[in-house]
């Protein structure tokens, strides 16, 4: 289950479908079973002459959890993980908070709440968390390290108390290449095709070893 905001979504790629089309292409290649659940759809109708999975539970504008005249992903994860339930749970969220500074001191409780909601509702899955990619404004760059700073603690707790999660570093992949302004991002907020592979990318790593 890819879950999160409008780059779960895919905004800002040519394809509409983000990060998930080279994902799905990245295991079509190892020979990998892969597909995608959720109650949204968005992308092409093939890869590489293959039927796409558009499922998903990206939310374009979304936050953690209702707040700022925005929606949450929080009040909605019941509903969504008993209706399809996933295996893996690709998460990030965050990048809206960020930019309208939506009660930032306590973003991190958020989040903590939403993981436990996902835990709840899908104990079995693995839960891969995604600290969130930079935006073209080194000022809003400083809010997502002080966000992304808080995740590693979060997933290590729950981790060592015995659930199923682990982190990714989305931030870090994309701030390795000097010019990731205008290599990775379509606008402020949005990976370009660039920054998509770079994030299936680092996903990848994280869950390709555990397809079939």
């Amino acid at each position: 289950m890819p879950l999160g905001d409008s780059i779960t979504d895919g905004v800002g790629s040519s394809t509409g479908a983000g990060y998930r089309l080279e994902l799905f292409r990245l295991a079509l290649q190892d020979e990998k079973k892969l597909t995608f659940v959720g109650s949204h759809e968005s992308g092409p109708d093939t890869v590489d002459d293959v039927p796409f999975p558009k499922q998903q539970e990206g939310h374009s504008g979304w936050t953690i959890d209702d707040g700022g005249g925005r929606s949450g992903l929080y009040p909605k994860l019941e509903e969504w993980l008993t209706a399809t339930p996933p295996d893996i749970v690709t998460l990030m969220i965050g990048t809206n908070d960020v930019d309208i500074e939506l009660d930032l001191v306590n973003a991190g409780m958020r989040l903590g709440l939403l993981l436990d909601r996902i835990i709840e509702h899908a104990p079995d899955a693995l839960i891969v968390v995604a600290q969130i990619v930079p935006t073209t404004d080194d000022t809003e760059n400083q809010r997502v390290m002080t966000y992304n700073a808080a995740i590693p603690e979060l997933v290590q707790q729950r981790a060592e108390a015995g659930k199923h999660i682990t982190m990714v570093d989305m931030y870090g992949a994309f701030t390795d290449n000097a010019n990731y302004k205008t290599e990775y991002l379509a606008d402020k907020l949005h990976p370009s095709d660039a920054g998509y592979v770079v994030m299936a990318d680092t996903w990848y790593e994280s869950i390709g070893a555990l397809l079939p």
